[in-house]
């Protein structure tokens, strides 16, 4: 059994820093790319970034492209969130995601929900205005 439990989540004022976390667990634990999801209330659950393992290559969606980034380590099970100058518009439950995804191996800078299979049950990220 996979578990993904993410930390790091919290109330920051705009402008500020958090740092995210993920684990996995589970020795069937493979992946060919983890990556980080938001959800806002009201709305619907966003990409937010990724990293392939292999070449270790990084994928951001433009709302927090030059704000945001992602790190990890693949023999650690491990991934990070780097999140910089915080704006009330990143307000949302956060979510770390394992991928097995052969499609998102091949084309990882297209990546869509579905590629997705192993999920974090979300910390919730606030900033303040």
């Amino acid at each position: 059994q996979v578990q993904l439990v993410e930390s790091g989540g919290g109330l920051v004022q705009a402008g500020g820093s958090l740092r995210l976390s993920c684990a996995a667990s589970g020795r069937t634990f493979s992946s060919v790319a983890m990556g980080w999801f938001r959800q806002a209330p009201g709305k619907e659950r966003e990409f937010i970034a990724h990293i392939a393992w292999s070449g270790g290559s990084t994928y951001y969606a433009d709302s927090v492209k030059g704000r945001f980034a992602i790190s990890g380590d693949n023999a650690k099970k491990a991934v990070y969130l780097q999140m910089n100058s915080l704006k009330p518009e990143d307000t949302a439950v956060y979510y770390c995601a394992g991928s097995s995804s052969i499609r998102l191996y091949h084309f990882p800078a297209n990546p869509r929900e579905y590629d997705f299979d192993s999920w974090g049950q979300g910390t919730q990220v606030t900033v303040s205005s």
